[in-house]
């Protein structure tokens, strides 16, 4: 049985709110069972306050986050790449696995419209965990 933790690392244009969510969502469902990445191509100066306030909502605090800026260790480094609108920016390493999160982006959005964002992330979020770590005796 393997002991390897798997990589996951989620890629958005600004790492402002998308990718945040994603990130904070897996690092709190998953416990330390996931290395969890988050990253974009453009980073913003700050997380969405909109996004900070609805993923408060639902008792996870992300207000000490910060964008950070995508790059190839990241990507190397990680056993599952999730784009969510980042076009062509990601770079593509063989034996990686992608895929790629069409969502809406909630940058300039209110809390109103990000929720629904958020509860599409959060469900996406806890079918890939089903998929990365199985239970016991389906490994």
């Amino acid at each position: 049985m393997s002991t390897t933790v798997p990589s996951v690392l989620f890629v958005c244009v600004h790492n402002a709110g998308r990718s945040q969510m994603a990130a904070a969502f897996l690092t709190h469902l998953t416990q330390g069972r996931v290395q969890v990445r988050s990253a974009g191509s453009a980073p913003a100066d700050a997380v969405n306050p909109a996004v900070v306030e609805a993923m408060k909502e639902t008792g996870i605090d992300i207000s000490a986050e910060i964008p950070k800026v995508l790059t190839t260790d990241a990507v190397r480094a990680s056993d599952v790449v999730i784009t969510m609108g980042c076009g062509d920016t990601c770079p593509i390493f063989p034996g990686k696995r992608y895929l790629d999160w069409q969502l809406d982006d909630p940058a300039g959005q209110g809390v109103d419209a990000v929720r629904p964002i958020r509860d599409e992330i959060e469900a996406r979020v806890r079918t890939l965990i089903a998929d990365l770590t199985p239970a016991p005796g389906q490994a």
